[in-house]
């Protein structure tokens, strides 16, 4: 009896790899997941990810030094990883530094202070500077050059109120979902604590943002008007304000004359108040975020 060969005997030659049917899809897809997951996990067990912010924030200045991102891109990514753990009491402007408007006030005094502080929307208070029925954009109040029987409080946008807790996540959210952009920031106690607008938010991210009061960098910080005064820059530097006006003013302990009238003075200055010195008077027309935007500077008056 002769020998028999089993059925991938040479009697019966192997199938070639192209003989072999595909093998279904789904296991196909399958077996390239695992090995993409394998590649990940390795991938990660030799390079691992960040495990905090402050790791993260690392990562981003690494990924800057390697020219993988420029530097804007860095300080953007920065701010919105930064924002996550900031509130409204973190960025708002302060009570004190609120500009506020008057409901009962007169027309012509209304319209000075839109044209010297330049925003786009205030709060309007009755009776305490406290008590905020609402807000005005400053569009609107020119309605009433047109029409002066209108009443100001029918101008009136609703105020939105928030908590000194209030995530600027949520905040940056509601702004941009109810075109709101600006919010009255309370504390635990129900009290005004300040005001906080969608411009203060973005800068945490993106940075200073640039109105018709700021500067471009060499542009210059020291405006001569038509009426002999000057429109001096509250970060102009100490030196730049004794080259321009003849001063000694000491350079050591501060670097701008906003800082320099603020210390003398003892508190951040409010729009309208003046200081003298060394024969010039520094009045404060726009402040921003606790600091001196903008002074108007003319001689200090003789005295006979």
């Amino acid at each position: 009896m002769g020998m028999r060969y089993p059925s991938n005997s040479l009697n019966h030659p192997i199938p070639s790899v192209a003989d072999i049917p595909p093998s279904p899809g789904p296991q196909r897809s399958l077996r390239h997941e695992d090995k993409r997951g394998f590649l990940q996990k390795l991938a990660e067990f030799i390079h691992p990810g960040p495990d905090s912010k402050d790791e993260l924030i690392e990562t981003l200045a690494e990924a800057e030094d390697n020219d993988i991102i420029n530097a804007e891109s860095r300080v953007m990514l920065e701010g919105v990883i930064r924002i996550a753990d900031m509130t409204a009491g973190d960025v708002m402007v302060a009570a004190p530094r609120m500009d506020v408007l008057d409901i009962h006030a007169p027309y012509d005094e209304l319209l000075h202070l839109v044209i010297d502080t330049a925003h786009s929307r205030f709060p309007v208070y009755e009776g305490e500077t406290e008590n905020i029925i609402g807000i005005l954009l400053a569009k609107d109040l020119l309605k009433l050059q047109r029409a002066p029987e209108l009443n100001i409080r029918a101008l009136l946008r609703p105020a939105t109120f928030v908590p000194e807790s209030k995530g600027l996540n949520d905040l940056l959210r509601e702004f941009r979902g109810n075109r709101n952009h600006l919010a009255i920031v309370i504390d635990e106690f129900g009290r005004l604590a300040g005001l906080i607008t969608i411009e203060d938010v973005l800068e945490e991210i993106v940075g200073e943002i640039e109105d018709e009061f700021d500067v471009v960098e060499d542009d210059g910080d020291i405006f001569a008007l038509a009426d002999s005064t000057w429109r001096v820059s509250g970060d102009t530097s100490i030196e730049r304000i004794n080259e321009s006006f003849g001063l000694k003013l000491a350079v050591d302990d501060f670097d701008t004359i906003g800082g320099l009238i603020a210390h003398t003075m003892g508190h951040v200055p409010k729009r309208g108040e003046v200081h003298e010195l060394d024969g010039l008077r520094f009045v404060v027309l726009h402040t921003k975020g606790g600091a001196v935007k903008w002074f108007k500077v003319l001689p200090t008056p003789l005295v006979d």
